[in-house]
């Protein structure tokens, strides 16, 4: 009899058991309480606000900025007076004239000329011989010239043209010195001439022009190196 009791018994509890089990399953879930400042709440980043694309594709790099100035430069000012030409031809003849006017020895463009020798320089080439050559620099007037070399005369009475005269002249080793001596200064005065040294390939080595008294001389030096 005992036996029946506690079968009964533990069918009972089993019973129970299964059906505490089943109520469980069939309840709601507890609901999730969210805290605002609960540390442990992850934070979802907002969205940035989009930026907006620039339609030219080279904003973004440093481009130099170009501004065109279509209008005319001011003239800046000048104390000192400028001269204006009408045009190229009258601007390459005004060169040419200061050109010319840079060699000119002292006493040109005066009536008597330079009154006193002159040595005028040494000049180095390494040709075997030289053509020396001379013209009237000014007006033909009846400018006479002699040439000595080495003290020597090479010519003794020159009448200078417009166009060049000359002779060559074979060098020795060393110097050799060359004089050019006004005879007169003809009709206007003074002796003007230009002479040109030339060596053996047609290079000049040395050009001037001058301006004479009578008796009046001018010496130049030519070292074969």
């Amino acid at each position: 009899m005992k036996f029946y009791y506690s079968f009964f018994i533990l069918l009972f509890f089993t019973i129970s058991s299964f059906a505490q089990i089943d109520s469980r399953n069939k309840s709601t879930p507890f609901p999730v309480i969210e805290r605002e400042n609960d540390s442990l709440k992850a934070e979802i980043p907002k969205p940035s606000t989009p930026i907006e694309a620039k339609s030219d594709p080279l904003s973004g790099m440093n481009a130099p900025r170009v501004s065109i100035d279509l209008s005319t430069p001011k003239r800046q000012l000048s104390m000192f007076p400028e001269e204006e030409f009408g045009n190229p031809g009258e601007l390459y003849a005004k060169n040419l004239d200061r050109q010319a006017k840079a060699v000119l020895p002292d006493g040109y463009g005066e009536n008597a000329g330079l009154k006193e020798d002159a040595f005028w320089g040494d000049y180095h080439t390494k040709s075997l011989s030289i053509q020396v050559k001379y013209r009237d620099y000014s007006a033909v007037d009846g400018d006479l010239l002699r040439v000595y070399v080495n003290g020597d005369v090479i010519r003794s009475n020159v009448y200078l043209t417009r166009g060049f005269s000359g002779f060559t002249l074979k060098l020795l080793e060393g110097s050799n010195k060359i004089d050019f001596f006004a005879i007169n200064t003809g009709a206007s005065g003074p002796n003007t001439a230009e002479y040109r040294i030339v060596d053996d390939t047609g290079a000049v080595i040395a050009s001037k022009v001058w301006a004479l008294e009578k008796g009046v001389k001018v010496t130049v030096v030519v070292v074969k190196d």
